[in-house]
């Protein structure tokens, strides 16, 4: 097995990881909930008619339905959820007392598992791609004016299925309009765009890394946080002023614990899964427990045999222009890895609530990444309930895409892994274990 180890040491702490120690945690959750670092993307009155523009039967039962029923049927249509400590707002999005609502970082990074919000939870239900859709229809049937978001979102896709996004090739084309130093220029020059959806990691791993983003490309940072603030309207003067901020997103990301898992676990089987997962699995990713390591394995793409759209969409170039620039101290601190061996083994910690799984979310349980051969070509999201016996997303699963199934809409419901930047394989090293194992180790991951 080709495998590459990351280690930071003492050269992270020196450009600036240590600044959590400065951060307040709940200052932190606050920037990220109540503090628009963009410019909005529409009004309370917009949102509130976006129900005129769905699908027929859909808009019939809206139009019957209460002002509150039809809030709740249109978080439900989008993967929007109420803010644990605020249920007037959208955990996802930043409203202010002017009903402006601007995206916030939790759009893709709170979610719910088994049924309770939890902000840093990967949100598996966010169907970005048609909130935009209804956001710029509604609009034009309101006669109000579109904005440059209505019309990128347009233009460049968001995501392909509910749960995922574009958000790679979002970095990549704000960051070619920007110099070291971050200011706006208009002469971009990056390689054509592999547009692919990705999968939101769960933050109460941050603490854990070293290194971020799937191929462990970019050294963990305080500055690197701000990236996707990257409209045009920010210039250097405002990221500089965030400083303070973001050391309190940093704490605060820091400072997240995963879930802990709420049903009953069979712990002598759990043990036996212990076992047969360090004989196996902990050699990438790392152990658990008293003894707890996290080795920052990074696999070699052909040795793992997963998905490389990913891993072949952010080229070299893009990596360094970000590296090089003031998001990571000008590379004169922890470097950026501009030409990984792959993806890096993810931590495991709270596994068992970060479903679906792989880079682009293409396996819907902890079941189907143990049992390779089992995964299913096309698979749909039933309910908001975990899977206990599978142990993640409940599903339906398919042959091929139903063909009743025609609304763009609608095909976002389903995933299918024939699709470009969507397959399920690789990652066959579960298949060293013997069904008993497997049944062991699945057990002993709720634990984690």
């Amino acid at each position: 097995m080709k495998l590459r180890l990351i280690s930071l040491g003492l050269l992270l702490f020196l450009c600036g990881s240590s600044l959590s120690l400065a951060g307040d945690p709940e200052k932190g959750y606050h920037v990220i909930v109540d503090k628009p670092l963009i410019s909005p993307y529409w009004d309370q009155e917009t949102f509130d008619n976006t129900w005129r523009v769905w699908p027929k039967d859909l808009k019939e039962l809206a139009e019957k339905a209460s002002p509150e029923e039809r809030k709740r049927m249109a978080y439900d249509r989008y993967g929007l959820t109420p803010r644990p400590d605020n249920p007037n707002k959208p955990l996802q999005y930043v409203v202010g007392d002017d009903g402006l609502w601007t995206p916030n970082c939790f759009t893709c990074h709170g979610g719910e598992v088994a049924g309770q919000v939890i902000p840093g939870a990967p949100n598996h239900r966010y169907a970005m791609q048609t909130l935009a859709d209804d956001i710029r229809y509604a609009k034009m049937l309101m006669g109000k004016r579109l904005l440059k978001s209505d019309y990128g979102s347009a233009v460049v896709p968001l995501g392909g299925t509910n749960g995922t996004t574009n958000a790679v090739m979002f970095g990549v084309i704000l960051m070619a309009f920007r110099d070291a130093d971050l200011n706006v220029h208009s002469s971009a020059d990056f390689m054509p765009t592999k547009h692919h959806d990705m999968d939101a990691p769960a933050w109460w791993n941050f603490a854990a890394k070293d290194y971020i983003y799937c191929d462990a490309f970019a050294p963990k940072g305080v500055k690197g946080l701000m990236q996707f603030a990257l409209a045009r309207e920010n210039g250097p003067e405002k990221f500089r002023g965030w400083q303070e901020d973001f050391e309190n997103v940093y704490a605060y990301l820091e400072s997240i614990k995963a879930p802990k898992y709420p049903y009953e676990v069979d712990k002598s089987l759990a043990e036996q899964g212990r076992i047969a997962f360090e004989k196996t699995c902990a050699r990438c990713h790392g152990k658990y427990g008293p003894e707890e390591k996290y080795p920052s394995i990074v696999v070699d793409i052909e040795e793992l045999g997963t998905d490389p759209v990913r891993y072949e969409a952010l080229s070299p170039a893009d990596r360094k222009l970000y590296g090089d620039s003031w998001f990571n101290e000008y590379n004169q601190g922890a470097k950026t890895v501009d030409d990984p061996a792959g993806y890096v083994a993810p931590h495991l910690a709270g596994v068992w609530a970060s479903p679906p799984y792989f880079h682009n979310g293409s396996v819907p349980t902890l079941w189907h990444v143990l049992n390779p051969s089992e995964r299913p070509t096309v698979w749909h999201r039933t309910s908001g309930q975990l899977d206990q016996q599978r142990v993640g997303l409940t599903v339906k699963e398919f042959a091929r895409m139903p063909p009743e199934v025609t609304r763009r809409d609608e095909r976002r419901n389903y995933f299918d892994t024939r699709n470009y930047g969507k397959s399920a394989a690789g990652h066959d090293y579960p298949d060293e274990l013997t069904p008993e194992e497997k049944r062991a180790v699945l057990e002993y991951l709720k634990t984690l």
